[in-house]
């Protein structure tokens, strides 16, 4: 039976890379950017897929050619079961499970062992650096060539580059852009063209200086101090942890001088991201001026859908803002023991590499995907206008953007530093703790996570 699978599954894939438009030799894989190496045996009857939330599944139901959905968590691809375990990422509940299965992943009963797992940028290199590795290769183990990531955002390597090895790749990318609203930027600055508000806002003294006009009229410049903190983290240069010791830089000392002179003029608040003080800046009567985000963000998390929005009414618009920055992102990784060797490599390929798949990602799910020719091409074609940004198209922003994010400085403690210093700062934007006292905390938070890192 397993050689059976195999040959029905290579015919499969022959077949759905064909109707993509991309040629192949039976067996073997191959999508735009080559062909793959894998060497073709008996594969699983089961792919298990683990995640954090349904984004991927969703992407692999609308775009994998031959994917057919049986329930909310399931579906075959020929005649291999996939399979979703879905596990939210609320108190790091995604990461313990990773951490309780991947190790021993390979002893595991043959349809019990996870063939893909997702990891965010913020953590990637816990798995992606992992000793014993616990990520496939994606060239060595999987076969995808040089050609076949050529036109992928070079930063979206780096992240899940470790030691020299890639063990991951992304469909997509998450530049982000300042988003503003229209109506405030007309009465206070006198025009709601991106054009005119651009050089009003590209730099950091220019951003806090017309807080103070904004807020004379009656508005903040931001909803919360943390809108801010992803463009300042994304633009330091030294890590989290140096040597084993935590370091704090000092791009991210500035974001705490800027934010707490906001909150202290009455400039910005210190509301929790994804509050629902935070979201009430999304409606037309919130007194918030701007966010900062990526494409997801304006897509999926500003009430599009909602009457009274302004998204909804079209009336948000984008410039690049004081800095460039990423936010975000999903990274398919292949792992250690997984029976599925074949279908891992060509899910990566079709979903990340063939320009027509990815191509019609950004069409019907509006991602900003990881394919320079498909994100230059729709940049500079009117019909993937924003209607939420009233119908400007950011992504000519979006693809300058991508091309300068640098991750040389992300380290396997993102995550627990960012969340604790966040925290800890509140306090201090508050007013409840000295600047000394909030650092205090925020070591002390920081030490109980990872007790064998050093102040």
């Amino acid at each position: 039976m397993k050689k059976l699978a195999s040959v029905l599954l290579s015919a499969l894939m022959v077949a759905s890379l064909a109707a993509c438009g991309t040629a192949t030799d039976a067996g073997t894989p191959a999508t735009d950017g080559g062909e793959t190496t894998v060497t073709e045996g008996a594969e699983g009857s089961v792919l298990n897929i683990y995640c954090w939330n349904e984004e991927f599944k969703s992407r692999l139901e609308d775009h994998y050619p031959g994917y057919e959905k049986i329930d909310a968590t399931s579906g075959k691809i020929g005649d291999v079961t996939v399979k979703f375990t879905i596990t939210p990422s609320d108190d790091n509940a995604y990461q313990n499970k990773l951490d309780e299965t991947l190790p021993g992943n390979a002893q595991a009963a043959a349809d019990d062992r996870i063939d893909i797992f997702l990891v965010e940028a913020d953590y990637a290199l816990k798995y992606t650096g992992a000793e014993p590795a616990v990520a496939l290769d994606v060239k060595g183990d999987l076969g995808l060539t040089d050609a076949d990531l050529a036109n992928q955002y070079q930063y979206t390597k780096d992240v899940v580059t470790a030691n020299g090895v890639l063990r991951g790749v992304s469909w997509q990318g998450c530049p982000g852009v300042m988003i503003y609203r229209r109506d405030m930027a007309k009465e206070v600055f006198g025009s709601e063209d991106p054009a005119d508000i651009a050089p009003l806002f590209d730099s950091w003294e220019k951003f806090n200086e017309a807080a103070g006009k904004l807020k004379e009229a009656g508005y903040t410049i931001t909803c919360s101090a943390n809108d801010t903190y992803r463009v300042y983290s994304n633009n330091v240069t030294s890590k989290w942890v140096e040597d084993g010791k935590i370091n704090i830089d000092k791009n991210i000392e500035k974001w705490v001088e800027d934010s707490k002179a906001l909150v202290d003029a009455g400039e910005t608040n210190t509301y929790d991201l994804w509050g629902d003080e935070w979201n009430a800046g999304f409606m037309n009567d919130g007194k918030v001026f701007c966010y900062f985000g990526p494409a997801w963000l304006i897509n999926f998390c500003m009430a599009a859908d909602q009457d009274g929005s302004v998204a909804h009414d079209g009336g948000w618009a984008a410039v690049e803002g004081p800095q460039g920055f990423n936010w975000g992102g999903t990274w398919i990784c292949g792992a250690q023991g997984s029976d599925n060797p074949t279908l891992v490599a060509d899910i990566m390929k079709q979903l990340t590499c063939t320009e027509s798949v990815m191509t019609d990602i950004v069409k019907k799910d509006s991602d900003f995907v990881n394919n320079k020719p498909a994100m230059e091409a729709a940049a500079k074609d009117d019909s993937y206008a924003f209607p939420i940004l009233g119908g400007q198209n950011p992504l000519a922003m979006f693809c300058a953007g991508a091309d300068k994010i640098s991750m040389a400085n992300i380290s396997n403690y993102d995550q627990g530093c960012t969340e604790e210093f966040q925290n800890a700062m509140k306090n201090y934007f508050d007013g409840h703790y000295t600047y000394e006292e909030a650092l205090d905390a925020f070591y002390k938070a920081v030490g109980e996570k990872y007790p064998e890192l050093a102040q």
